[in-house]
């Protein structure tokens, strides 16, 4: 605080503002901060649980050190259900999250459920129709529509109002898939064996309603009301080569021992 000859010099009303301001908006970016590091901490706390404390202490300082680009440019979480590319019976539901690495690319990391503690299940690249023309027909058998997965409401984006989730799944319900899980959960408490390839539903009464109704219940979506909001969606032809499973033949991958090369 400034004084001459011994008085207080009156401060300016307008600087006082600027500077109650600048301190109230420091306190505020300094307090949400606080919130961020405390909920990350708390998140790692929840997955740390029997942890040794010395990887628990590393794993804090490695979440508040380190910048994680491609987790960080995850934008969108899809829920949805798969089913392996040879067994219509062994059905999984599968959270999304996704990049939209390119205007015809998208790349999503894939786990059992939207938790600290999800368990990472696969992958799936999701690409336009004229990028699954283009490739060579043994290719396309890898791959999935969802026309189905999108009019008929299986697909949600939990969150999301109505009328955004609607615009994005005018755009992908043209699109095609292409998934592998590398941990069968429906039948391992372990990520045992090879990755498998995996399909999406083409058609009412493939789906087990049972597992879309614990679904609904516990996100708090309705797949019903989905369906009837996108009555509107055009669904398209699906492209030749796609869904290979429904000719009643399908494709499922192996290990196969063979000569290694130097």
């Amino acid at each position: 605080m400034a004084f001459l000859h011994g008085k207080r010099l009156p401060r300016s009303p307008a600087k006082g503002s600027a500077a109650s301001l600048g301190i109230g908006a420091l306190a505020g970016l300094t307090t949400a901060a606080g919130l961020l590091v405390a909920k990350k901490a708390a998140t790692l706390g929840q997955v740390g649980k029997g942890h040794p404390l010395k990887h628990r202490a590393l794993d804090l300082a490695a979440a508040g050190l380190q910048t994680k680009y491609p987790v960080r440019a995850m934008s969108t979480y899809l829920n949805g259900f798969h089913m392996y590319a040879d067994a219509m019976g062994r059905q999984v539901e599968a959270t999304h999250f996704c990049i939209h690495l390119q205007h015809d690319l998208h790349q999503c990391v894939i786990f059992d459920r939207n938790a600290p503690d999800a368990r990472l299940i696969g992958i799936e690249y999701i690409i336009s129709e004229e990028r699954f023309r283009a490739l060579p027909d043994e290719e396309k058998r890898l791959w999935h529509s969802h026309h189905y997965e999108v009019s008929s409401g299986i697909l949600v984006a939990p969150g999301i109002p109505d009328l955004a989730e609607h615009a994005y799944f005018e755009d992908l319900v043209s699109t095609y898939g292409k998934t592998f899980h590398t941990w069968q959960y429906d039948r391992d408490d372990f990520p045992y064996g090879i990755p498998q390839l995996m399909m999406g539903f083409t058609a009412d009464g493939q789906a087990g309603d049972e597992a879309i109704s614990d679904r609904d219940e516990r996100l708090g979506v309705s797949t019903t009301r989905k369906r009837h909001g996108r009555a509107d969606i055009a669904v398209p032809e699906i492209a030749p080569g796609a869904n290979a499973w429904e000719s009643g033949r399908s494709v499922q991958t192996r290990i196969e021992e063979v000569d290694f090369r130097r």
